[in-house]
């Protein structure tokens, strides 16, 4: 396992208080996370750490992440990555997004592009496709949760995911803690995860990795044509036998098409 430290970073003079994990060395990695929420030292960061300098971030209302109540629409949230960025000393990084983080990381590459050197969006909101509409996660049942997300919803990965713990308090903590990642989330992106990409996604010229699975039934693979279609600098990768989450459900192959992008 490579070595990683968790740490909370102030920004904007302790206005935000950011906790993360960071790990490895290399060149830059940024991971931002999906609506699934922040999950720390994921295995897979500790792959990609043995080849890069990974961060990961909790976005602002996750997992005691703090200043959220500044941030009013996308465009402050996008700044606040900026300054982020500014915070670590990092200049230039790689930048991975999962679904919510996906939407995230694309537009942080419209407004900074000279400082995102690769993309990789995997499963990522921020298009919108009236023929094929997300799915509404925020009213998931278990069930829903289940079959929209998971290829194998019986698979030991979903089990892991969808499996509340037994203990009492720990399970409303952690019911808590996806209320809390779902309404901080939904700030930004509810009713209709498109906030005018299309507006600036030609702005998007580096290289970028579309990954997505094939059984995706949140952002069905639909939408990874659509981004292919107006990015034409990226290559769309699909995972077979995988749904919304390949960095849990195909974590050997999500990593194996990461680090092949990232180095060719």
């Amino acid at each position: 396992m490579a070595q990683y430290r968790e740490k909370t970073v102030p920004v904007r003079g302790g206005r935000f208080h950011v906790p993360l994990v960071e790990g490895g060395s290399g060149q830059n990695l940024l991971y931002l996370h999906g609506e699934d929420g922040f999950s720390g030292w994921a295995p897979f960061l500790d792959r990609l750490a043995s080849r890069y300098h990974v961060y990961a971030p909790a976005h602002p209302g996750v997992a005691g992440s703090q200043g959220l109540e500044h941030l009013d629409d996308l465009w402050d949230l996008v700044l606040f990555y900026e300054e982020l960025l500014q915070e670590l000393g990092v200049r230039r990084a790689f930048v991975i997004g999962h679904s919510y983080g996906g939407m995230l990381a694309a537009e942080l590459a419209a407004h900074r592009p000279e400082r995102v050197a690769r993309l990789v969006l995997v499963d990522s909101l921020g298009l919108w496709l009236e023929e094929t509409p997300v799915a509404d996660f925020f009213v998931f049942t278990p069930a829903e949760r289940a079959k929209t997300l998971w290829y194998d919803p019986d698979g030991a990965a979903a089990k892991a995911a969808l499996t509340p713990p037994e203990d009492p308090i720990a399970k409303r903590e952690a019911d808590l803690a996806r209320t809390q990642t779902l309404a901080s989330i939904g700030k930004f992106i509810w009713p209709v995860p498109d906030r005018g990409l299309t507006k600036r996604i030609h702005r998007i010229t580096m290289p970028t990795l579309l990954l997505w699975g094939d059984h995706d039934g949140m952002v069905p693979l639909a939408y990874g044509e659509a981004f292919q279609r107006l990015l034409p600098n990226s290559t769309l990768k699909v995972i077979d036998r995988c749904g919304h989450c390949p960095h849990q459900e195909r974590p050997a192959e999500f990593v194996e098409a990461v680090l092949a992008f990232l180095q060719s």
